[in-house]
Parts: structure tokens; C-alpha cells; sequence
């Protein structure tokens, strides 16, 4: 396993990235699907954007998307697609550690934002800055694991994984500014490394400010 102790999280996505060409599939987030494709298209910020699937989806049916992430070999390859298939999307390299994007948004989305490299207080500090993002009547919408898949039965590290009721509390829910419309976890189908039949299972918190 390789030692990523003394990695930033800059040199750890950027080598994470490097090992192949395409690491994820390009294909939407089913869930991100289920939970927007009944909104109004608006502005939408991305965070942890990766190689773009899911910020070209939203592209593509007329949302004004912003999106981030910490690694430039990821935005290289989501932008290149996006060129390919025509969609619009304003592609910025940002350390959510270390800062945030200015403006609000109709949308503000983040999914599996785990790191095995995060910093202190990083993904509470980030998700609490993404709910200051979401303008009026907007949404807010956090995707993550909620444990390992199942064909991992001895993890080889630790990990916790964040509940919803943890999402709810790092985005300061209970300030009584946001409605919860989906508080869900979901156990999704999907096949293991040897093709044997398997599953995953996922939070699901989206608020909406009121």
C-alpha cells in the first residue's frame, strides 16, 4: 500500500489521478439524477468535480455550472470531454481546505467527499462554506458513502464514515434556515472487482433554504 502520510492532498490526487487514464466511468450519479432532474436549472457549483461527469450532465440540461476540484490531471480530462460533447462548464482548480468559490448558487453539489489525506476539520469546514453558498430556495445536495462495499469484508485501514445525521450537523441544519427534503440512506446494486454480485450503500441529505 502506498504511504500517503506525508502527501498534500494536492500530491496525493494528482498521483491518484496519474495512475491511469480514466480512472471513474463518466457517467452521471444516478442519485444526483433522482434528487435534481425535477429542479429548474439555475447556477450550480460542483465541489470535488473529479473528471466531470456529473457537472456535464447538469451542463447539458441547462444549468450554469462552476466546478472544482483540487486536481489539474481531473479538470484536464473533464474539460477535454466536455469540449467533445459541447457542454459549458466553467472548470476551476481549487483546494477546498484552502478556500472557496465567491457567489451563490441555485445548487451547490458534493459527492463521496472523502479523503484519505484530509486535513483537520477540512470537510466540516468546507461543507458549512458550501451551505453559505446556497442562495434562497436553493438546494443543497451531499452524496457519500456510508460504509465499505460489500465484497470488503476486512478493510485494510479504518474509517469513519459520516452518517446523514453527521451531514446534517456539518452544514449547521439546525440553524432552522433549511427544510430536509431527502434524509435517506440507499443500497444501490453494482458488481465487485471479480464480477461477483454486490452492493453499496449511501447517504443521501439534501436541504433546501428557506
Amino acid at each position: 500500500m502506498t504511504d500517503t502520510s506525508s502527501q498534500s492532498p494536492a500530491e496525493f490526487w494528482e498521483s491518484f489521478y496519474q495512475e491511469r487514464e480514466q480512472v471513474w466511468s463518466g457517467n452521471v450519479n444516478g442519485l444526483l439524477v433522482r434528487e435534481v432532474a425535477d429542479e429548474a436549472p439555475g447556477s450550480a457549483l460542483d465541489l470535488g468535480c473529479a473528471e466531470g461527469g456529473d457537472a456535464i450532465w447538469l451542463a447539458e440540461r441547462g444549468w450554469r455550472v462552476t466546478a472544482v476540484d483540487i486536481s489539474e490531471t481531473a479538470l484536464g480530462r473533464a474539460a477535454k470531454r466536455a469540449t467533445e460533447v459541447g457542454a459549458e462548464v466553467d472548470w476551476r482548480r481549487v483546494d477546498l481546505g484552502e478556500s472557496f468559490p465567491d457567489g451563490e448558487f441555485d445548487l451547490v453539489f458534493a459527492a463521496y467527499f472523502h479523503s484519505p489525506v484530509e486535513r483537520a476539520g477540512e470537510r466540516a469546514g468546507a461543507l458549512r462554506r458550501a451551505a453559505q453558498a446556497v442562495r434562497s430556495g436553493g438546494v443543497l445536495l451531499v452524496i457519500g458513502h456510508a460504509g465499505w462495499p460489500s465484497w470488503i469484508t476486512e478493510p485494510a485501514h479504518e474509517h469513519r464514515f459520516p452518517t446523514t445525521a453527521d451531514v446534517l450537523q456539518e452544514i449547521g441544519q439546525a440553524d432552522g434556515g433549511w427544510r430536509v427534503e431527502t434524509e435517506e440512506v440507499v443500497e444501490s446494486p453494482m458488481k465487485g472487482p471479480d464480477g461477483q454480485d454486490a452492493s453499496r450503500v449511501d447517504n443521501v441529505v439534501k436541504v433546501r433554504r428557506v
